[in-house]
Parts: structure tokens; sequence; C-alpha cells
């Protein structure tokens, strides 16, 4: 979601049609313009909320800027007031609060050069639950994987307008991971030889390890055109059967907002523009606004939505073997190839000696050690293994740390 608002979003709405732009443009730098992003959605989630508050970067520039010392709170037509802290890359509630039936809310910020901005009043939609996850094996466009889909109703016809985000984990085994690590120990500048590798036992997992990982689509959907309010098996995932991330046992949690047709508009106008806006094209569309307003400047241009959704979740779990038996499991994230004696070319077998000879390697081998980039693996014939440390050690890209809802 990140990007679409921060890349797509500014450079087709903000640097074309900000500048008028009715002929394929030639991007610039110098014609970018400063914005306010905002991107704020409250539940009935009784949690801390979170809003963002950056504003728009150049294309040269890797990540959004983040705004801050900003005043940032939502009120209720009852006078209640939540108020934000400055967090890291975004603003948390100072206590725990969730939206409420019948109750309106509005945003407000306050940037730290006297800017002012206020979000139209917006109510929680209906209250509707995931019914269920599903995941199965499909052929789409002549690639085999694992769809996941989601099934939702309504029996009241007053949800309508759904998005889905999702949150991905999924476990990691290093394919050469050994229980004792090489350590080098260097000697005195000039000994002779310089040093030796010991071997301690590793009292750190660094075999098993879990990535995590959040959707970075706009996945939204409607039941206007259904007699019935019911979303059937809504795609939100497709992953090949290649795919390392279900080499092993993977798990999402699939999380379901439904929204008011207002927010749903906002949101489906910025997907056609994020997936057809181009820097060349021959039709940029004019800015469009969301529901959040400038007080004191009424020419400015603000870029996002706060939105008030009803919200729910529903977790699914599945090995390779699974959706797939009798099949190959996907390569290892990394490449870890049994090491080929007979080519000199090889870089991963070393003999571990010390003199003249050009086949002694084992300065070599502990310089590789040293870098922590290499990972020792055993050999039956006393040769040193070194793979790349993402073979031997999940670590060195992943967490150790098994996640508190995991299931084996």
């Amino acid at each position: 979601m990140k990007k679409i608002f921060q890349h797509r979003f500014l450079v087709t709405m903000i640097l074309l049609s900000i500048l008028g732009c009715t002929t394929p443009y030639n991007y610039q730098t110098n014609g970018f313009e400063d914005a306010i992003v905002v991107e704020a959605t409250i539940t009935n989630e009784y949690k801390n909320q979170e809003i963002k508050v950056s504003r728009t970067y150049k294309l040269e520039e890797k990540t959004p800027n983040f705004e801050t010392k900003a005043v940032v709170y939502v009120t209720d037509d009852i006078g209640n007031k939540y108020e934000f802290k400055e967090g890291t890359e975004s603003y948390i509630s100072l206590t725990q609060f969730q939206a409420a039936s019948g109750r309106t809310y509005q945003l407000h910020i306050l940037t730290k050069d006297g800017r002012s901005y206020i979000s139209s009043s917006e109510k929680l939609p209906q209250e509707t639950k995931i019914d269920k996850l599903e995941s199965k094996a499909v052929t789409k466009n002549g690639v085999l994987g694992v769809e996941i889909t989601v099934n939702s109703s309504d029996p009241t016809n007053n949800s309508r307008y759904y998005k889905y985000e999702y949150e991905e984990t999924y476990k990691v085994v290093a394919p050469k991971w050994y229980y004792q690590k090489a350590v080098p120990v260097f000697y005195a500048p000039g000994s002779n030889p310089p040093g030796k590798v010991v071997f301690e036992d590793r009292t750190e997992e660094a075999r098993i390890c879990f990535l995590n990982q959040k959707s970075n689509d706009l996945l939204i959907t409607n039941t206007n055109q259904l007699s019935e309010d019911k979303v059937t098996d809504f795609p939100v995932r497709f992953i090949s059967s290649k795919d390392p991330i279900i080499r092993n046992r993977y798990s999402i949690l699939v999380k379901q907002y439904v929204q008011s047709l207002a927010a749903h508009t906002f949101y489906e106008t910025l997907k056609e523009i994020s997936n057809n806006g181009s820097l060349l094209s021959q039709t940029q569309p004019g800015f469009f606004y969301g529901n959040i307003k400038p007080v004191d400047n009424p020419g400015e241009k603000v870029i996002g939505y706060f939105n008030v959704s009803s919200y729910s979740e529903k977790r699914l779990f599945f090995n390779f073997g699974d959706i797939f038996p009798g099949k190959p499991i996907p390569a290892y994230q990394y490449d870890c190839p049994a090491p080929i004696p007979e080519l000199e070319t090889d870089n991963y077998l070393f003999t571990y000696c010390f003199g003249q000879s050009p086949a002694c390697k084992g300065t070599t081998i502990m310089n590789l050690l040293a870098t922590g980039t290499r990972s020792y693996f055993p050999d039956e014939t006393g040769a040193y293994i070194l793979y790349a440390i993402e073979c031997g050690d999940c670590t060195s890209f992943s967490s150790n740390i098994k996640p508190s809802f995991w299931i084996d």
C-alpha cells in the first residue's frame, strides 16, 4: 500500500496532473511538488490505532519523508478525543480504542509548520466476518501455483464494499546448517601460520527461522451487482509452486475491511491510476481529492483518505505437500550447490592447510569466515566447504524467533 500511495500515485497524479500535462511529459526532478500524504484507517478492533503522515518524495529518493512533530488526534460526535503520539514511522494512539457503531469520527492534523488538516466525518460500516479462507492448486497464465481465496457474507446486505490486506509468514530451514560454527582465531601479525580455525557449538538457533511480509497491493471488491451480499472465492494471493516462500510451512493472515461507498470509490480510482498511469501516457487524469482537506489553505492538495472500517481477520496454514503432493519442492531462497572438486573455479571447496602450495587455502578460509559472509559445512574428505552465510545460518536474513501464533 505504501508504494502505491507514495510512488505510483505521486508520480502519476502530482508530477503530471498538477503540471497540467495533456501530452507526454519528460519527467524532471525540478517539477516536483511537495504535498502531505495521509494513510489512516481506524477500525472496530480494540487496539492502539495507527495513522501515517508523510510528505511526497522524488523518484530518486528511496523512502517516504515521515512528517515529524505533528499533532494528530481523532474526535467523535460525543466529544471524545483520541490523541496520537509520534512513533518511528507513524503516529500511534496513546490509548487503545475502537470505532463504535453509530458514532462518527474525524481526523485532525496540525503540522510543525502550523498547517492544519481535517477529514470529513466518517461512520463505522456494517460489521461482517470472514467466513473462510481456502488454498488450492490452480494454473494461472500457464503457471502452476496455490491460490488463496476469501469468502464472506452479510445477510443484511449492508456491507457491499470490501478491502483486503494480508500478512504472510513462512518457515525457513537452512539446508547447509551445521551444529558447530567455524570461528577464525588470528595470531600476532607475522605469525606463520597466521592463525587457526576453532569449532564452537552453536548456542542460538540458526537452522530454522521465519520471515514475514505484508501485502503491497490494493485488493478491493464489491457485491453491488449481486442479489446477495456475498464475497465468493475472491483471490487475495497467488503463489507459484516454484516460489521458495512455500518450500516449507506457510501461513497467511487475511484482513478484511468493510468500508463506505466513498472510501471504496477513492481506492478504486487509486487502483485504476496505479495500474494504468504512466509518465508517458497520453491520458493523464486530473488530481482527485480524498476526504481530508486543508483548514487554512483552500488550494493546497492533500493526498490520502481517513477510513473508518469494520474489521475481520482469519489465518490459514499449509505445507507444500498439502497443496502439491508428489511435486518437487521449490529451491531454497539462495544458491547452495554441491561443490565440484574437479572444477578449479569452484569457490565453495577449500583445502585447510598453510604453506607455499597453491592448494593450501588456510588463510583464505580464515579471511572468508572473518567477514561473516561464509558458513562452514563439513566434507567427508576433510576439506572445508564454505557456503554463502545464508545457506548455513538463516538468521543472516530472517528471524529465529518463532511467532506466537505459529502452529507446526
